[in-house]
This record gives structure tokens, C-alpha cells and sequence, in this order.
């Protein structure tokens, strides 16, 4: 499929006093399912700015989207952009928010596919519209056929595939990889790519990653019905820390690794509680996302030519480098 041609450019960007306003704005902004709260500026109109929404499956106080967020407000303040921010965690209701950026007339957007097949018809009809859509985070076995310009995010089988290496010299024998939320492509994709290079055993072991003390509660039960586990995977940091609690309240001898980084998270790897996490950079991905549409506009610049995603991960961090990116995630943005 053709890119769509870059939007005719508007006269005028924001001054530095609006750029200041505008990081104010969109960082104030607060989380929720199909939240807009992260608008640049006022309303936007008559201000001649490029506007690009950004829309994602993120759960309600999901802290690292909070990260994409960040890096997505601090593209939008540089490059003069009227960001718009929304989730919603069920497909159905992010592919209505697509539909929705299309009757608001947006200049850009940027999606997660977390649920390829969902967002299908809606990205298809923004194409239609003459409106350039990149990736993030998830899709990325998707989001080439799928017509995008661009992807930013990290190749979630490749990650789980360095994590059952990692797994491997660390002698573990039985490893449980924790999914908490079914149907995620990317979430799966980690796990097989655990089991694909893991040595040991892996079961994978399904929770309601909205509710928290179902977390502790499915995964405590687990941990006494199989003592013999003595790995624990987790795929976001939250669910690290949750899994830490799990360990001692089930008696389990398991260690704790996991994908996804935050600043509690950095506190338990500088601690010992967590051997180690998988840092995909989300600031990263949400600032790459909003800056590659502008670009896109404003030079016709298109990065990994369209035909190969950017990757912004995998790294990862450890007990002997976490002090690099402590500060950082200190400050929110790693």
C-alpha cells in the first residue's frame, strides 16, 4: 500500500510560552478509558498546529503508559503538535476511538495493536482519509499489512527469546511465565519466546491484571500447588512487585524477573528482590511515535524506510547497571 501524502502544512507554531503551556497541559493530564486529556493547548482551533491523537489499549492506572505519555507530550511540546491522548483497554472501544480521531479531522495518528484484527477496519478507513498512521508497543507482526507508515516498539518474541537464554545461565529450572491480559499479541509472543530457548519447563499461567488481589491470590495458590517453580515471569512491572509479595506470602524459594521497567521497580532490582527487567523504553516509543508524524509532514520523512520497524528494545537491566537509568526513572521517564 502507498503511504498516504504528507498533510499540507498550516502556517504558525506554538511560541515558546505556548510550548511551555503545552507541557503543562499534557502532562496533567489524567489516566482513564477513552481519557482526551493529555489535549495540547485549549481547543486547538485557529491555531494552524499539526494535530496528531494518540491512541492505545491501556487499562485505567496502568503506570507505564504513563512513560509513553510522557515521551508522546515532550514530542508534541518541541514540535509545535495539538496532542490528544486516549485508551481504552477493549478493542472494540480503541477502534471507536480511531473512528473518532478520523471525525475530528486529526492530521496524524499513532496506535497500538494490541489486538490486530480489531483495529483493522478502523486503520484502514483513517488510510482512506488521507490521514498517515504509525505503531507502537504492539502489532508488530501486524502493522505492515496493516498499511502503517512506521513502527516503534520492541520484537516481543525476540525479547522473550533473550529472556530464556538469560534464564538458562541463571540454572533456572522451572520457569512460570505470568500473562495479564488474554489475547494480547505481544504478551503471548514474550512468553513463546521464552519457552523457545528456555532449557527448563515453562507453563505460562493467565490473571486478571486489572485486579490486583486476584494477581496475588491466583498466583500465591500457584506457587504452594507447585513448589518446584523457580522462576516467575512477569510481562509489566507492576505485576514484578506483585509477584515479590506472592513469593513470600506462598513460602516459594522462586526468583522474580520481568519485562518492563519503572521507578519502584528499579528499587526492587537495586534491592535484590528482582534478578532483573526487560527495557523496551516506552517514553521512547511515544515520543518516536508523535515526532515521526511530523517529520512525516513536514519533510516526508518515513524511519525504517516502511519497511522495517525502529526497535527500542530489548534491554536489559540488572542489579550491576540499574544505577545508569536510576536517576531517569526517578524523574518518570524511564
Amino acid at each position: 500500500m502507498n503511504p498516504p501524502p504528507p498533510p499540507r502544512a498550516r502556517s504558525g507554531l506554538l511560541s515558546a510560552a505556548a510550548v511551555a503551556s503545552a507541557v503543562v497541559l499534557l502532562l496533567a493530564g489524567c489516566s482513564g478509558s477513552g481519557d482526551a486529556g493529555l489535549a495540547a493547548g485549549t481547543d486547538g482551533a485557529g491555531t494552524g498546529r499539526m494535530k496528531i491523537a494518540l491512541l492505545t489499549h491501556a487499562g485505567k492506572d496502568d503506570a507505564f503508559w504513563e512513560l509513553v505519555r510522557k515521551g508522546a507530550a515532550t514530542a508534541a511540546a518541541k514540535d509545535g503538535v495539538e496532542l490528544t491522548y486516549a485508551n481504552d483497554s477493549d478493542p472494540a472501544g480503541q477502534a471507536q476511538l480511531v473512528r473518532d480521531a478520523i471525525g475530528d479531522r486529526v492530521d496524524g495518528i499513532a496506535v497500538t495493536l494490541a489486538k490486530p484484527a480489531a483495529m483493522k477496519a478502523p486503520v484502514a478507513a483513517a488510510l482512506a482519509a488521507g490521514i498517515p498512521v504509525v505503531g507502537l508497543n504492539s502489532g508488530i507482526d501486524a502493522w505492515k499489512s496493516q498499511g502503517l507508515l512506521e513502527y516503534f516498539g520492541q520484537d516481543e518474541s525476540v525479547a522473550g527469546a533473550a529472556v530464556g537464554n538469560k534464564l538458562n545461565g541463571l540454572r533456572a529450572k522451572h520457569a512460570l511465565c505470568v500473562i495479564h491480559e488474554r489475547g494480547n499479541v505481544a504478551l503471548e509472543a514474550r512468553c513463546a519466546g521464552v519457552k523457545k530457548t528456555f532449557g527448563g519447563e515453562t507453563e505460562n499461567l493467565y490473571v486478571e491484571g486489572t485486579d490486583p488481589d486476584a494477581v496475588d491470590a491466583v498466583l500465591t495458590a500457584k506457587l504452594r500447588q507447585e513448589p518446584g517453580i523457580d522462576e516467575v515471569v512477569t510481562l509489566g512491572a507492576q505485576f514484578a512487585l506483585d509477584a515479590v509479595s506472592s513469593v513470600k506470602a506462598a513460602g516459594s524459594r522462586a526468583h522474580v524477573a520481568t519485562f518492563d521497567l519503572n521507578n519502584d521497580l528499579v528499587k526492587a532490582i537495586r534491592a535484590g528482590n528482582v534478578q532483573f527487567a526487560v527495557d523496551q523504553q516506552p517514553y521512547l516509543q511515544g515520543y518516536l511515535a508523535v515526532d515521526s508524524l511530523w517529520l512525516y509532514r513536514h519533510n516526508g520523512n518515513i524511519s525504517g524506510g516502511g519497511v522495517a520497524p525502529v526497535l527500542t528494545g530489548p534491554a536489559f537491566v540488572t542489579r550491576t547497571n540499574v544505577a545508569a537509568v536510576a536517576k531517569f526513572a526517578a524523574s518518570g521517564t524511564r
